[in-house]
């Protein structure tokens, strides 16, 4: 595994309603893709990262006393909404935005 498939990044994701078993009150979409954030969060960070200035604080402290203290977490530092189409119940439909879904960029936090 080289360095750049280790490191903080985003990764797929498929949501399927089906596999949720929601595909009685979801109309649509069938799914869509969420990804997620996946890797280390190692020093030196470097730009693509995203890290946050804790982030890189953070780092410098893990090296000098990792058992006391962890590692940046790689999280999303970008989320985008979808809007689902659903019945709220036997004779109505709504079709709603959902907020922070979708994970667009990922970073070290």
């Amino acid at each position: 595994m080289n360095w750049s498939s280790r490191s903080c990044q985003i990764q797929t994701l498929y949501v399927s309603f089906k596999d949720l078993e929601w595909q009685d009150w979801i109309i649509a979409p069938e799914g869509y893709h969420a990804f997620y954030c996946s890797g280390e969060c190692n020093f030196p960070l470097n730009a693509h990262m995203n890290a946050t200035n804790h982030a890189i604080v953070q780092t410098l402290v893990h090296l000098m006393n990792p058992q006391t203290v962890p590692k940046p977490c790689c999280a999303p530092t970008k989320l985008s909404s979808i809007s689902v189409l659903y019945f709220v119940d036997d004779n109505n439909v709504v079709l709603q935005k959902y907020k922070n879904m979708v994970v667009k960029s990922c970073g070290c936090h």
